[in-house]
């Protein structure tokens, strides 16, 4: 065995590159069976972040659907998800283009079956009996008010024709069909609730000529956050609800509601796309489903008619894509692990093997490159204690000398109703194997914890959230694992304004990179789109009734108390937090002479999907702190132009 060679923190040479990062971005999406056939979409960010629809063949053949010109994804609520059914080998998906809906029949061209206009549809089910598809619909015909959202049919045999099914609140998700063809259940909430506040469950009787009657709501309400509708075979509609403080299982069985497993962990998720599941029927009675305690997501079979709940040994777990579907030979799922990339993977209930379907890149990382999760809890504000995942360095060329500690990364997730997982993600991997540690923060506020962790940050953004990133960096320096005095702070979106908050309102990171992260509040709430238009209500406060709050809170307007290097990174598209928001921020930092530095990408929305940004984004962030912090690089990383230093 070689022995590592002695070289400072930061400045390891690493395999793992921003091309290895490129491929591996591929992102697996949304995972269908259709009989023996296995559908999924990838987003690849060498085609722009074009989302492509793949399938797999029962005899094993790995084919793309989607003819080169086409983009199977939607922007209803913005982030989408849900873009595409399919059916005995008929695909229906959402272009994202046009925003129209396209019919692919196997070996055809596709072919348009909504009227052109600023629609967006998501989120299919398909009414075989009324030869239509039940989805969500948005309508922005009216520039000057915020767009409508309904549930809308699509009539298959009456090219361009869409009707409104139900309408008059303001967000809808998740129709589904009853087995029998005679009921459609559907999920509904209105301002200012996030669907992880509250949401109410519908049900109604399909009439024969597919009308709906006997509409009436059965679970859910302004405090009880409903998700992930299904129904079983035999006909008994089951949900998740939070209504216990967990998101736990609840059957609908002649008008009466049932918990199935009453456990004190997650069982759903937060509504931010559509599309997501996280639980299948494999039989009549017999779950697969995902479940989520202290953070860390695992798999089980749940029999619904002895309450017999068993955690299955797999090697992957479901990926915080959360897509999951079975019959009853196989459950497929999108899954990962600390140290397997995202997989298209099926598991055998017979014979209890895995299969690994297809995996997000060829590329292989050798484990000793890898550091693996390990998730910690450590003491915060108020007697709390918060969460998180820390990465030590791992390198298995190098070390460094004994008195000398690593320097450290803090990732804040967006959101930040989300919460990050322990499956492995090569950025962070990056990283560590550069000799950097990481620790990835399930703040208060985060979901995974149950709805009283969740709610921790109600009223409280910025504030509950900052504290918690720094009380995680301050724990590590103090157990001897990290350099207190080379401390940094990153985060995308809401992680963006975590992280330039922790920078601006206190004074413990010494340096920060913001990725489309907001810094003034109040634009926030006037500009941002429909799905998040009040958020901020439940965050900080009704707006514009506590303006005050908003201005104490965005670091926008308290320049002078920042004093750390920051770097932004921004897509010129951006609707959700528009370009100006980083703007200004770079600007003020800029004009008081604190080293800075911006890098636009055109053509990029909220996130980053097209190759060439990926890299730059991370590389340019990698060189900035090397020259903030003082270590040497061992790559040839193309600088960035830094303001001020």
């Amino acid at each position: 065995m070689t022995t590592p060679a002695i070289a400072s923190f930061g400045s390891w040479k690493s395999p793992i590159t921003t091309d290895d990062i490129i491929s591996a971005h591929i992102a697996l999406v949304q995972v269908v069976l259709d009989a023996d056939d296995i559908y999924w979409l990838e987003r690849r960010p060498m085609e722009k972040g074009r989302c492509v629809l793949v399938t797999r063949s029962s005899s094993g053949t790995i084919t793309d659907i989607t003819p080169p010109d086409f983009n199977v994804r939607t922007c209803v609520n913005e982030y989408g998800g849900g873009a595409f059914v399919v059916r005995d080998g008929i695909v229906y998906f959402s272009n994202f283009s046009d925003g129209r809906v396209y019919c692919q029949e196997p070996n055809t061209a596709p072919r348009v079956i909504t009227p052109p206009g600023p629609m967006h549809f998501a989120d299919f089910t398909i009414d075989a009996k009324h030869r239509r598809l039940i989805c969500v619909r948005e309508d922005h015909t009216d520039s000057e008010s915020e767009a409508v959202t309904t549930l809308a049919a699509i009539h298959l045999d009456n090219t361009m024709a869409v009707a409104n099914l139900v309408q008059g609140d303001d967000f809808y998700s998740s129709p589904r069909i009853s087995p029998d063809n005679r009921q459609l259940t559907w999920l509904s909430w209105n301002h200012p609730n996030m669907p992880w506040d509250g949401t109410t469950l519908w049900l109604a009787d399909i009439n024969d000529d597919g009308t709906l009657d006997n509409i009436r709501s059965i679970a859910g309400g302004e405090n009880e956050s409903i998700c992930h509708p299904v129904w079983s075979p035999d006909g008994d509609l089951h949900f998740i609800s939070d209504r216990t403080g967990w998101w736990n299982l609840y059957r609908r069985h002649d008008d009466q509601i049932d918990a199935v497993y009453p456990m004190e962990a997650e069982f759903g998720t937060p509504h931010w796309v559509f599309g997501t599941s996280t639980y299948a029927f494999v039989s009549a009675h017999l779950i697969v489903c995902a479940f989520c305690r202290n953070g860390q997501w695992r798999m089980a079979k749940l029999d619904t008619t002895n309450g017999v709940f068993r955690q299955i040994d797999l090697p992957h777990t479901l990926h915080k894509s959360f897509s999951l579907c079975a019959n009853e030979k196989r459950v497929v799922y999108i899954g990962a692990s600390p140290t397997a990339y995202v997989a298209v993977v099926a598991f055998d209930l017979d014979q209890g093997v895995c299969e690994t379907i297809h995996r997000s890149t060829s590329e292989h990382i050798d484990t000793g490159y890898i550091s693996a999760a390990q998730a910690i809890e450590f003491p915060t504000e108020g007697g709390l204690t918060a969460h998180g995942f820390f990465y030590p360095p791992a390198n298995k060329d190098f070390t460094a000398t004994d008195t000398e500690r690593p320097p450290l990364v803090v990732m804040s997730h967006g959101g930040p109703t989300s919460a990050t997982t322990d499956a492995l993600d090569v950025e962070i991997q990056y990283w560590t194997s550069r000799g950097i540690a990481v620790l990835d923060v399930n703040y208060g506020g985060s979901t995974g914890y149950g709805r009283e962790y969740r709610q921790r940050l109600n009223g409280r953004w910025g504030i509950v959230d900052v504290d918690d990133c720094i009380n995680g960096a301050r724990f590590l320096a103090a157990d001897g694992k990290v350099d207190g005095n080379r401390l940094a702070i990153r985060g995308g979106s809401a992680g963006g304004y975590t992280t330039l908050a922790a920078l601006t309102f206190r004074d413990v990171f010494h340096a920060g990179c913001s990725r489309y992260g907001v810094s003034d509040l109040q634009s926030l709430a006037r500009d941002t789109h429909k799905f998040e238009s009040y958020y901020m209500d439940h965050l900080v406060g009704p707006y514009p009734e506590a303006v005050d709050l908003y201005i104490a809170r965005s670091p926008i307007h308290f320049i002078a108390g920042l004093s750390s290097p920051v770097i932004f990174f921004q897509g010129l598209d951006d609707k959700v937090v528009p370009p100006d928001q980083a703007e200004k921020m770079y600007r003020a930092l800029k004009n008081k002479g604190i080293p800075t530095a911006y890098i636009p990408f055109e053509g990029e929305q909220h996130g980053f999907r097209i190759a060439e940004n990926i890299k730059a984004a991370l590389d340019g962030e990698l060189y900035f702190y090397s020259r903030v912090f003082g270590f040497h690089l061992a790559d040839d990383i193309k600088p960035v132009e830094i303001d001020n230093l």
